[in-house]
């Protein structure tokens, strides 16, 4: 099984001397990192910027502090250092070009919630195990003031940060999963990857439900084959669903009177939304829309006729051998 990959982002706080550590790491000034035995400086030649600094990140600081009219004390937060990466896994057998465009995209994301002209440096080194972009930026708000606390803020405002991280990301890499759960309930969060799995199920179960309606005494040879070959895709699709929604501990609905009973408790939610619940009870309806596919894409398999699954279990309907690898 392919391991989970994650979008990952972290915030780091800067107040004085230790601003012009972080500029020789990000930079690479020195000639040896004794700090961190990671370092390939053979490598450091394939490091590039997305956003190049145009002076020293205190100084640039200090310019920009002063020009807000901020005041500040010998302990304020001057620059706030993100850095974005990924799992290991993400990365493998990605071209340079592809590596850079996750990044692109990440300032991207970051551009939206924070003014680019704060924005002092943002570098990415690809001289280490994994590639990671150290942005460093001066937290100025919207009105002007300098306050890390308000921009960074509390466990609440991070939450808020990686929340929006992963959904920006994830529009263009559907295959990055969430580290944590995004549920109320404490359930893994369900990656858009699996909805649109489960969209091409349905899609499959579709082309099976008119198959069979058009079964007929004069089609039942030709149309068999027929199904049978789509049953090559659509019951490995079926039992690949069924490990990923048991992954993601989605709960099946065994009955018909559990399903329907399903869909009533569906339209109470959906009577009962407001801003506070609606983003979890928006998640509980797409939850339970998943597990109603999935539902009826099992259920038409109990509609194929015995002399159809005859013909598949034969495996003389044009079946192609696959190699013993690919099983």
């Amino acid at each position: 099984m392919d391991q989970a990959q994650y979008g990952i982002m972290r915030f780091a706080k800067y107040k004085g001397p230790e601003i012009g550590n972080i500029e020789a790491r990000n930079e690479r000034t020195k000639e040896k990192y004794a700090s961190n035995p990671d370092v390939d400086v053979s490598r450091s030649k394939y490091n590039f910027h997305l956003v190049k600094p145009v002076q020293r990140y205190r100084t640039e600081a200090e310019k920009q502090i002063v020009a807000a009219g901020c005041c500040t004390r010998k302990d304020s937060v001057r620059v706030v250092e993100v850095l974005f990466t990924a799992s290991p896994e993400f990365f493998k057998g990605k071209k340079r070009a592809e590596v850079r465009a996750y990044f692109e995209e990440a300032l991207r994301f970051f551009e939206q919630h924070q003014n680019k002209a704060n924005i002092i440096s943002a570098v990415v080194h690809m001289d280490e195990k994994t590639p990671h972009m150290h942005l460093s930026f001066v937290p100025l708000t919207a009105d002007g003031r300098l306050s890390a606390k308000e921009i960074v803020g509390n466990k609440k405002k991070l939450t808020q940060w990686q929340d929006n991280f992963w959904s920006h990301m994830v529009q263009t890499y559907p295959e990055l999963e969430r580290g944590e759960s995004a549920s109320q309930t404490g359930r893994d969060h369900i990656p858009p990857r699996v909805f649109k799995e489960m969209t091409r199920l349905t899609k499959q179960k579709a082309k099976l439900e008119e198959l069979l309606a058009g079964i007929g005494a004069f089609n039942a040879k030709s149309r068999a084959a027929e199904i049978a070959a789509l049953l090559d895709k659509y019951i490995p699709a079926v039992e690949q669903m069924h490990t990923t929604m048991k992954k993601y501990q989605v709960v099946f609905t065994a009955t018909t009177a559990e399903n329907k009973k399903l869909k009533q408790e569906n339209a109470q939610l959906e009577q009962s939304l407001d801003k506070a619940t609606k983003e979890s009870t928006l998640k509980q309806l797409a939850d339970a829309k998943l597990r109603r596919d999935y539902a009826d894409a099992v259920a038409v398999l109990d509609r194929i006729p015995k002399e159809v699954l005859d013909v598949y279990a034969r495996g003389d309907h044009g079946r192609e051998e696959r190699p013993i690898e690919e099983r």
